[in-house]
């Protein structure tokens, strides 16, 4: 079976496709970085590089030669997500009031020459994921900009009757990653048996391997304690300790005297806006702990009550301050902030941001420091497929480069008994 891959990027989410059984032909990535780490891992796909407006017709053109003749049979396209995710949402918001930002982000627009591009291509199933919040955002209707649509019912009012349209919300640990990630797959389809397939079962999808109340049909969970819990130690106060020179990417970026202190004094699934006194005097365990809250609009605001010097003997606790003219404020954050990793879980969603302890739950369960990059590679289940991290023009994968691919890709383990669920409605006599 025959696909295309569209929003490429390095190529994360195609080891699903791959590994499902179906060769893709053609690809289609905005940025050179990542088509050149897409284009190392797989040279026999055709890689188109540009913006996908412009590229619609040399994409076409590509897959009716690498076709030859034969059929297309998946569309798989995953449209950038910064516009429709909530923490788009939010700094969208944050610019509109400030003039920045037109109300309709310009990215969610690049679902139309995707649709294009799937009409035109001959395939019969059209495969989308991003992010939950993508079944309610709006666009501008491309035949009359005055009014707006739902994105999901743009799609099938583009593709019309003849396609069933099946959307549903899933948790990739309950397909067995060690990483809580929502995500919405959309599928759209013309085939005979995947039409039936929805009819008869009401589902494209196949049932849950794990969970966490698990059965007699389901496994718990994978835990963090699973898969990374044997690992070499990493400390983030020195160059030496930083790094295990015996696993490549096990490494971890050094935390100044200030971040350290913070995160050292920071207790298991706890954040750091919730130390307590460390004045050995007083160590005074009773200060009010962070709560932030969301206002009117939705946005997470850091809460004004948090004390940054203990109640009972007035010195300064090991919670993320901000100096400003000699003296001290708390800085402005949310309770997940400068927040350790539970053992017994799966991991938090990995972002682009992993490596920075202020972001979303990503210091290490025990250890002072955030997840090494070998870490999450294991998380995102990267490492239980043939991947290099090479670029074709033998530049060197940056460790940017490598948050990047990994924050905006989907586990691809999970992805992977998705489609294999498809090959098999498909190849059904």
């Amino acid at each position: 079976m025959n696909a295309i891959s569209l929003f490429s990027c390095g190529g994360i989410g195609d080891l699903a496709l791959t590994a499902s059984g179906f060769n893709v032909l053609v690809a289609n990535e905005l940025l050179q970085d990542r088509a050149c780490v897409f284009k190392a891992n797989y040279p026999d796909v055709s890689m188109i590089i540009g913006d996908i407006r412009e590229q619609k017709e040399n994409i076409l053109n590509e897959l009716k030669k690498r076709l030859n003749g034969s059929k297309l049979d998946i569309v798989f396209a995953t449209p950038p997500c910064q516009g429709m995710s909530k923490n788009g949402r939010g700094k969208l918001l944050n610019l509109l009031r400030q003039g920045l930002r037109p109300p309709i982000d310009d990215r969610n627009m690049l679902i139309i020459p995707a649709v294009d591009i799937f009409l035109k291509s001959g395939a019969h199933t059209l495969v989308m994921e991003n992010v939950p919040e993508m079944q309610n955002t709006i666009i501008p209707h491309p035949d009359n900009s005055e009014n707006i649509i739902n994105i999901i019912d743009y799609i099938s009012e583009k593709l019309g009757n003849k396609f069933i349209r099946f959307t549903q919300i899933i948790e990739f640990a309950d397909y067995g990653v060690p990483q809580s990630r929502q995500r919405l797959i959309s599928i759209f389809s013309s085939h005979e048996k995947i039409i039936r397939e929805l009819a008869k079962f009401k589902t494209l999808l196949p049932a849950p391997t794990h969970s966490n109340n698990p059965t007699i049909f389901q496994n718990r969970w994978v835990s963090v304690r699973d898969i990374i819990s044997n690992l070499p130690p990493l400390d983030a106060k020195t160059k030496n300790s930083a790094k295990c020179e015996e696993i490549p990417f096990h490494r971890v970026p050094l935390l100044d005297e200030e971040k350290y202190l913070w995160v050292q004094n920071t207790q298991p699934e706890k954040s750091a806006f919730d130390n307590q006194c460390i004045n050995p005097e007083c160590l005074y365990q009773g200060n009010p702990t962070h709560k932030a809250t969301r206002n009117k609009d939705g946005i997470n605001q850091a809460s004004t009550q948090t004390p940054l010097y203990c109640i009972k003997c007035n010195h300064l606790l090991p919670r993320p301050w901000v100096k400003e003219n000699g003296s001290y404020r708390l800085m402005k954050g949310y309770t997940s902030a400068y927040k350790r990793m539970g053992w017994d879980t799966p991991a938090s969603t990995l972002t682009q941001n992993l490596s920075y302890a202020c972001s979303d739950n990503k210091l290490h369960p025990e250890q002072n420091r955030v997840l090494s990059l070998y870490e999450a590679m294991l998380l995102h289940t990267i490492n239980e497929y043939e991947f290099k991290w090479e670029r074709s023009d033998k530049k060197k994968v940056s460790d940017k480069l490598i948050r990047e691919l990994i924050g905006e890709s989907i586990p691809p383990k999970g992805l992977e008994i998705i489609f294999k669920h498809l090959a098999k409605i498909i190849s059904k006599d």
